[in-house]
């Protein structure tokens, strides 16, 4: 009888091989352990374009360096006004529960306001969520950060006040009366007071948020509606949506100090000073342009061809080479050469874009 180990042996030695094998691996001791590659760093993005969307209660984020919306956040009814914190940590936002007016439809079959609604909404801007929302007084429209992220001093349109909030303790500490329809916001750069534009009487409240109380009325041309400081606060400057200008302010002497003239079918909203301090930026409304003014010689030297049909909202990126403007009825935002004034670009953003604020 023939042996079976001819038969066997290949199995015998396709056993005994891995067998052998691992234990010279395990006699040289465990191999080093191997580290994945390490991957290139993300290129950096940003900076980082906010809109208010007024209809749908969302803010809308942009990244400038792809000019595509990259994320939304929810924050309430009605957002308009944006500010940044003091320390770039977050971003503020005015809310309101007061329905939105509609072309020909009488204040008195308005749906009912929902003073609940009412608030500034703080957004933390490393996670891009909503942290709060702080108490405002009814119907915020606008507000400036001061006393170095501290307090907020808030236009409230619907009774003719100035609202200030403790930051930290989520208070309303003081209420300053001011110029009926009160809108634009912006505090001096030294902080110590505060400009509230009247829509109704036409005319600029500075309001000191320390002694809480008004310490001059300087009169405008019509309809302020927003309001900007150079660099060393000596001027303000206040565009006039009825006057088709822009009103000058000596900020120091508190008293006015002259009138830019806009071309003809402008209705001045928004305003925006260049990061040197040379140029002013104002979109005008429903002529649907902005206009580009020189501030030592306090001329328009430039406006745009019209490319959109209400444009409020606008902010300079911080290299100053690009202006993004919220065009509200058309749902977008347009992206302006800030030299020349042509369109780049056009991006859909949500419903109805108000505000516009650029974070590094």
């Amino acid at each position: 009888m023939p042996s079976p180990l001819p038969v066997f042996r290949p199995l015998l030695l396709a056993v005994a091989l891995p067998i052998t094998a691992l234990a010279c691996l395990a006699a040289l001791g465990p191999s080093p352990r191997r580290e994945a590659p390490s991957l290139p760093a993300a290129p950096a993005a940003g900076p980082w374009v906010w809109v208010s969307n007024e209809g749908s209660g969302d803010l809308a984020v942009i990244d400038a360096a792809t000019d595509e919306v990259v994320a939304r956040v929810h924050v309430g009814r009605r957002p308009r006004w944006l500010r940044l914190g003091p320390l770039g940590r977050s971003l503020f936002a005015a809310v309101s529960g007061t329905p939105r007016p509609r072309p020909g439809v009488s204040p008195a079959y308005a749906s009912a306001a929902d003073r609940g609604a009412d608030g500034i909404a703080e957004v933390d801007l490393a996670t891009r969520r909503l942290s709060r929302v702080l108490p405002s007084g009814q119907d915020p429209a606008a507000f400036d950060v001061v006393a170095g992220g501290r307090l907020l001093v808030i236009s409230n349109e619907e009774t003719a006040s100035a609202s200030i909030v403790d930051v930290a303790t989520a208070r309303l500490v003081g209420s300053v009366a001011v110029g009926e329809e009160p809108e634009g916001v912006t505090a001096a750069p030294d902080g110590r007071l505060v400009a509230v534009t009247s829509e109704r009487e036409h005319r600029v409240d500075f309001v000191d948020p320390g002694a809480g109380r008004a310490v001059a009325r300087v009169p405008t041309c019509l309809r302020p509606r927003s309001i900007a400081f150079t660099r060393d606060g000596a001027l303000a400057f206040a565009p006039c949506e009825e006057g088709a200008a822009v009103a000058v302010i000596d900020a120091r002497a508190l008293r006015p100090a002259g009138e830019i003239v806009l071309p003809a079918g402008s209705r001045p909203m928004g305003i925006a000073l260049a990061a040197d301090g040379r140029r002013l930026f104002v979109s005008n409304g429903r002529a649907g342009t902005v206009s580009a003014i020189d501030v030592a010689s306090r001329k328009v030297v430039a406006t745009s061809p019209p490319f959109g049909q209400r444009v409020w909202g606008l902010g300079l990126t911080p290299d100053g080479r690009r202006l993004y403007v919220a065009d509200g009825p058309a749902n977008e935002v347009v992206v302006l050469d800030a030299t020349t004034l042509a369109v780049l670009r056009r991006i859909p953003v949500g419903d109805s874009p108000w505000g516009v604020v650029i974070a590094p």
